[in-house]
Parts: structure tokens; sequence; C-alpha cells
């Protein structure tokens, strides 16, 4: 079972933020076509049978290095867009593996550095009425998303909706390394949310066959004590 807190203290952060405004959008996959995607030393975690692919895009608000207080003025904030799924290592520990990154900030790019699947582009997000749409594509025009979404009432997560929001750690490749970024914030207040349009080409274009199923969907305002330790790599 995924801890619902935070499983580690991020003492000393690399970086703090806030995410808002997120939309989690999961998928049901095929293990064996998740697996395929993962590097070695990875294995893709499921639940119910299947592996679990999710979009999520959010805002990125008030992003700092430590010491720099959320009340300074002209602090970044942008909107993100990832698509990710859910592994372990083979040390046993779970985490998130990126399969692809779309954010409308330049200097997030640096984390390419440790693997980090980072794609400049044009994003938006905005609210209107009870529904809040968000749109991107990436630079080059030929990736693209859109959803539209209508928040509902807030609930009391079950086990699925703590493994499907709850992860405290991601990897990524590089160097022929494996690297590790911890992560520690409040838990996700979710509410439920119902999909209005979704049209998008990120899971063909990151070599997943078309989605299966009907998606589990949750709406999040978001957590606001997002404490980002610094990569390192694994074991």
């Amino acid at each position: 079972m995924v801890a619902y807190g935070a499983e580690q203290r991020v003492r000393i952060p690399a970086l703090r933020a806030a995410w808002l405004r997120q939309t989690f959008v999961h998928w049901p996959f095929p293990p064996q076509a998740v697996q395929a995607l993962l590097p070695p030393k990875l294995l893709v975690d499921e639940y119910d049978g299947a592996a679990w692919v999710s979009l999520t895009p959010f805002v990125m608000a008030d992003v700092r290095p430590p010491g720099v207080p959320s009340a300074l003025p002209g602090l970044p904030t942008f909107a993100e867009t990832n698509l990710r799924t859910y592994v372990r290592h083979r040390d046993g520990r779970d985490g998130l593996w990126f399969l692809s990154i779309e954010v409308a900030f330049p200097l997030m790019l640096a984390a390419w550095v440790v693997g980090v699947p980072y794609h400049q582009g044009s994003l938006n997000i905005s609210a209107d009425a009870d529904v809040i749409s968000y749109k991107g594509s990436r630079w080059g025009g030929e990736v693209s998303y859109r959803l539209v979404v209508r928040p509902g009432d807030p609930i009391t997560p079950t086990e699925r909706d703590v493994w499907l929001t709850s992860r405290w750690r991601c990897y990524s490749r590089q160097y022929g390394m494996l690297w590790q970024t911890p992560v520690e914030h409040e838990p996700w207040p979710l509410r439920t949310a119902s999909i209005e349009a979704l049209e998008e080409t990120l899971t063909s274009t990151a070599g997943l066959p078309a989605p299966v199923g009907e998606p589990v969907v949750h709406f999040s305002e978001g957590v606001r004590h997002v404490r980002l330790g610094p990569s390192r790599p694994c074991r």
C-alpha cells in the first residue's frame, strides 16, 4: 500500500513550489506495454492487474530555491503537464516514471541533466463557470492535448485513489545511471471530476497503444508546500 502522507522528510530541498489546480486522468494499460518503456532496473507497478498511466496538468506556482519566502513578489508561476506511470525499483521502493513533461518555463529544461524528459511548449489553463480547461502544444506542433474537466465533490480517498495520486519519489535515467528525486508535500485534497472534452497525442507519442476503458479522474485544488530534494544516483 502506498503511503497517504510523505514517506520521508526532505529536510534540505533543492526546490520549493506549489502544485495547484491539478487534474489526474488515469488509464489502465496492459503491464507489458508499459514495461517495454522502462529502463532495466524499474518494474511496472500494478493495481488490479493493470499498469496505469496518468495525464496530470497543473499550475506550478511560487517556484523558488530554499530560503526564499513564498510571499516574495515575482516568483515564477507557469503551466505544466505530465504523462507518468507507476513503477518500483528492484529494491522495492515505489515511485513515478515520467514518459513526458510539457512545460511553459524554459529554466525547467535544466532537469534534462538527470534525464527528466521536459519539453518546451505553449500551455494554457483557464476556468470558466464550473469547468477548467487545459491545453498545450509542444514546440513543433506535432504533440498536443486539450482537456476540459468539471470538478465535483470532495472525497475521502480510497486505497486506489491514494495509490494513483500519492508517490514520493520519481526516477529518471541519464549517463547510464538511474536517478531518484524525493518529494514531500501535504496529502492531496481530492475531488471527483468528469471529463467534458479530451483530445491528446501524448500517449501515442510516448509509444503506448490507445488507452482502453474509461479513465479514472480526480481533481485537486492543490498542495502548497512541495519540497523537491536533490536528485541522486540509485544504488
